[in-house]
């Protein structure tokens, strides 16, 4: 038996493999395709299908913080657990957030003096760690906190570094009808690059387990990672 969690990608993107409209904060999937006509038709079945993944889910703190967690009301409790990868973009109210939106809340960070160290509520467990360590983290996950299978719906960067790390299980992944471009905007796999051809058994290979296709012109596309 695996040592961690059985991890599952999941993420809306574009044709082209974008997850976000742009370059800057202020530009947003979840704020932005429900105002554009093609879109938000068939935006709902996203929504739908993350109802029904895993009850413990992988994000970071900044995309939470760009989403608003930190100026946000208390929310109502859910079922689910959340983790959260974060150093310096939670505030001590993102974190409480949290705290209140989440059956079991931890925190994976490298930073001392995060916010997270000052609260103190039931459900919050701090992963501390010198050098951030993926696959440690998911360990722990494991095996202090029972976490079986785990939802990743982290920004580009982070899951380039589950995808360098062999740490990706499945790739479920939801298409919407649309081309974004640019260079500097996040797409589904960002973070270093391969350089060499010796580097190449870091790709991530992949078996096609379901192509779906959805209402309005969306796709669904699932994945077995086999490499």
């Amino acid at each position: 038996m695996m040592g961690r969690p059985v991890t599952t990608l999941f993420m809306l993107m574009s044709v082209d493999g974008k997850i976000s409209t742009g370059a800057t904060d202020e530009l947003d999937v979840d704020r932005d395709f429900p105002q554009i006509a093609g879109l938000r038709e068939g935006l709902h079945q996203y929504y739908e299908i993350e109802q029904t993944t895993d009850l413990w889910s992988f994000n970071t703190g900044r995309v939470q913080a760009k989403m608003g967690a930190n100026t946000a009301e208390s929310p109502a409790k859910t079922p689910v657990s959340f983790v959260l990868l974060d150093n310096h973009h939670l505030n001590e109210q993102g974190v409480r957030y949290f705290c209140a939106r989440s059956k079991q809340f931890v925190l994976i960070t490298t930073n001392r003096d995060h916010p997270a160290f000052g609260v103190s509520a039931e459900n919050l467990h701090i992963i501390f760690q010198e050098r951030l360590s993926l696959t440690d983290a998911l360990s722990v996950l494991k095996e202090r906190f029972g976490c079986e299978r785990l939802t990743v719906q982290s920004g580009g960067t982070v899951n380039g570094l589950f995808l360098r790390e062999k740490l990706f299980d499945f790739v479920d992944i939801v298409v919407a009808p649309v081309l974004i471009g640019g260079k500097d905007t996040a797409t589904l796999i960002d973070g270093r690059s391969l350089r060499a051809k010796d580097e190449l058994a870091q790709l991530g290979v992949l078996h096609l387990l379901e192509a779906k296709p959805l209402h309005d012109s969306y796709l669904r596309l699932r994945y077995r990672m086999i490499g």
